[in-house]
């Protein structure tokens, strides 16, 4: 009885790249999606001033994020403080970053002379870099 040749008995074994890479870009791309959505968002939801000249801010680990919202409540990243907290807080934070950026970041319908407050408590601490946030208008957003 003759032995019939096994199709796979001289050939080689391959290595298929093609599902190999389209794995890889699978598991890059859920990387990505994961790592972007456990992006710490410091700031308190508020309705920014729309305005032509507004430009979009990179976000620094030495920053501090200051929210005041349209009920008048001053936010230091997310935490609600007075404004004799906030001058402590700003104290604390110049000893740690000398040249750190404030960013303030006002409701569009808050009082504007709560936002005086916390630009004299900056300026009390003897901050220089200090920005105040809006946002394009939605004409000119890309």
């Amino acid at each position: 009885m003759a032995r019939l040749p096994v199709p796979w008995a001289r050939t080689r074994p391959r290595l298929e790249i093609i599902p190999f890479i389209d794995v890889m870009f699978f598991l890059l791309a859920t990387f990505m999606m994961v790592s972007l959505s456990m992006i710490h968002n410091a700031g308190i939801e508020v309705k920014l001033p729309a305005l032509g000249t507004a430009k979009n801010l990179e976000q620094q680990p030495e920053e501090l994020i200051i929210t005041i919202d349209r009920a008048g409540q001053i936010y230091a990243h997310r935490e609600p403080l007075t404004l004799t907290q906030l001058k402590s807080r700003l104290t604390d934070w110049r000893v740690i970053v000398p040249e750190g950026r404030l960013i303030l970041q006002g409701d569009y319908g808050c009082d504007f002379g709560k936002v005086a407050e916390v630009m004299d408590a900056a300026r009390a601490m003897e901050i220089e870099r200090l920005v105040i946030r809006t946002e394009k208008p939605e004409a000119a957003k890309p």
